[in-house]
């Protein structure tokens, strides 16, 4: 197994999954970069981009879990020798997902100002909130489909068409921005942040038709549902629902941080929706190796090679915790051209460079944290997972963002809350991690 976890194989997974990874994250950072930037009304528009975003986000985090829970039974299969005994699973998964992301998308159009009251947003940034989400939430099926999708391939140990579907997308939607955005003279009118909307949704399909083919034709996986239902269903949706639970207490992480900035003022809620774009953008990167140890060690668990696993966990995390740094230095570097890239309001830049520091700071600990994150993933450890990320947001972030707003702390508050936050997971994960598979080891001999 060794050349399983060699330097050529995790890194083989690892960089096409951090540039699939960054898909997401690069389109609402186009957005907010490009919207930012509008002449009249940019930071309302960047800050209406940020709220808008943050709710898909936790929309697309709590129902894309199947992609995780997907991954994790293939590839433990897949390392067991017995993949042809999921053959019906994806079919059926996929068919769950979507059903259930129709009815939440239905249960949200009826509501939508009320939904972005609860962020605080008000006059011109709810009227912009209302207009961009309206637009861009029918791509959320889309969006969930394309996960789901690349879930399959990420448990048959693939990662390169996810990231080539990635890269189209995320070009699609930078070049669409800045025509449907800004317009073309004579040809195409302003349309301003429903232009980003649309951008968005039109990259979202050209995705989920892309992957939709790559899966019919690179692999045997069928889309055809068939009945019975496959005996590893009742797991995964079990794993699906703990990580939806788990989503809704990191998203009400991501609510109380988005509902205090918007208070704040708009400067400040413009500044957070940089900062917060900047730090999921470099989450994403770094999970790019999570990404190889979710796969690698659902593999590695389905052998029963505990001492291979035990190498992994130490190999991908020194890789994504210098990787973590890189990003540091590089953000330490380009301070003040990060910031401007999204807006040219001088309220806002200060407001941002301000506080800019910490996400920087935060990034080592991101690195092990996001990794271990991705090997519990893969390991099928979804309960845990679910249990540490309660304990994060109910014990670790709000009591620490309610004692900095005692201080008036603003924005520093919100990202010490974060830092607290990330901090308690990635303590939890490796304190687990080493208390079970320590003692495998051991009585493997």
């Amino acid at each position: 197994m060794s050349t399983i976890i060699s330097f050529k194989n995790i890194n083989r997974l690892a960089i096409p999954a951090i540039v699939a990874g960054i898909a997401e994250p690069l389109l609402s950072i186009t957005d907010t970069a490009i919207v930012g930037n509008i002449p009249d009304y940019g930071t309302e528009s960047l800050a209406a981009a940020g709220i808008v975003g943050s709710f898909l986000s936790a929309l697309i985090w709590i129902l894309g879990q199947t992609r995780s829970a997907i991954s994790a039974i293939i590839s433990q299969y897949l390392g067991a020798g017995k993949i042809e005994e999921v053959k019906t699973l994806p079919a059926q998964a996929i068919f769950f997902n979507i059903s259930l992301s129709i009815i939440v998308l239905l249960s949200t159009v009826f509501f939508v100002e009320e939904i972005f009251k609860l962020y605080n947003a008000s006059g011109l940034i709810l009227e912009y909130c209302v207009a961009y989400y309206d637009i861009r939430v029918w791509g959320f099926p889309l969006t969930l489909f394309t996960f789901a999708v690349f879930g399959i391939f990420r448990g048959l140990q693939n990662t390169f068409w996810p990231m080539i579907v990635a890269l189209i997308g995320a070009i699609t939607n930078i070049i669409l921005d800045f025509i449907l955005v800004y317009g073309i003279e004579g040809v195409i009118p302003f349309m301003g942040i429903r232009g980003a909307a649309w951008a968005s949704l039109i990259s979202q399909l050209i995705m989920a038709i892309i992957v939709f083919i790559l899966l019919l034709t690179k692999t045997n996986v069928s889309l055809k549902l068939r009945f019975p239902i496959n005996k590893e269903l009742g797991r995964l949706v079990t794993m699906s629902l703990n990580l939806f639970v788990r989503s809704i207490a990191l998203n009400t992480a991501l609510y109380f941080a988005t509902s205090n900035a918007t208070e704040y003022g708009d400067e400040y809620i413009a500044a957070y929706t940089i900062a917060m774009n900047i730090w999921m953008f470099t989450a994403f990167f770094i999970d790019g190796y999570g990404g190889a140890g979710n796969i690698l060690s659902g593999k590695l668990l389905g052998a029963k090679d505990y001492k291979s696993l035990w190498k992994l966990s130490k190999r991908v995390t020194t890789y994504g915790i210098f990787v973590s740094l890189i990003l540091a230095t590089f953000g330490f570097i380009f301070y003040e051209a990060i910031g401007k890239l999204f807006t040219s309001e001088a309220i806002v830049l200060d407001t941002f460079y301000s506080v800019f520091f910490i996400v920087l700071i935060v990034q080592p600990i991101n690195g092990f944290a996001f990794v271990f994150d991705g090997i519990f993933k893969g390991l099928g450890e979804m309960g845990y997972l679910r249990n540490v990320l309660l304990g994060a947001t109910f014990l670790g972030f709000i009591p620490t963002l309610y004692l900095c707003n005692l201080f008036d702390l603003k924005l520093y508050g919100i990202w010490i809350a974060f830092t607290v936050w990330t901090l308690f997971r990635g303590i939890s994960l490796i304190l687990k991690f080493r208390n079970k598979f320590l003692p495998l080891i051991t009585q493997k001999g």
